[in-house]
């Protein structure tokens, strides 16, 4: 994807001095002797050399400002995902929960609610014994 960036801004950058070079000779219309000046004052291979190293610190440059772009949102995203996902588990277990708490309430047997209170009434009882006996 960099690649294609870096391209494209190299061709942008080559159609702007095309465009530039047809622009001056535009203006200047007719005169032979301030075309000639021009093209001898353009030195093609000066200009090439000038726009690749600009394209390579231009590019690095851009290459770096992406990748920290997208790592700073990546961070950013990860942290927002991470408590909207807190959000929504907070939200389902409450809902379920409530659900569970009425359907508990309905099909508990009486059989389960005597043992459960056995097995309450006997920890009282260990409790009591422990603290009697100063056993912790």
């Amino acid at each position: 994807m960099y690649f294609f960036l870096i391209l494209f801004f190299i061709s942008l950058f080559g159609i702007v001095l095309m465009i530039g070079k047809k622009l001056v000779f535009a203006e200047i219309k007719g005169s032979e002797e301030t075309r000639e000046f021009i093209q001898d004052n353009f030195d093609i291979d000066n200009i090439k050399h000038i726009a690749v190293k600009n394209t390579k610190k231009y590019g690095f440059r851009m290459l770096v400002t992406i990748l920290r772009f997208s790592i700073k949102s990546s961070y950013v995203l990860k942290n927002k995902y991470k408590k909207l996902k807190t959000i929504i588990r907070y939200i389902i277990n409450n809902y379920f929960r409530h659900k569970e708490k009425e359907v508990k309430e309905k099909e508990v047997s009486s059989f389960l609610k005597k043992v459960s209170e056995y097995k309450y009434k006997i920890r009282e009882i260990k409790d009591k014994i422990k603290e009697e006996e100063g056993i912790e």
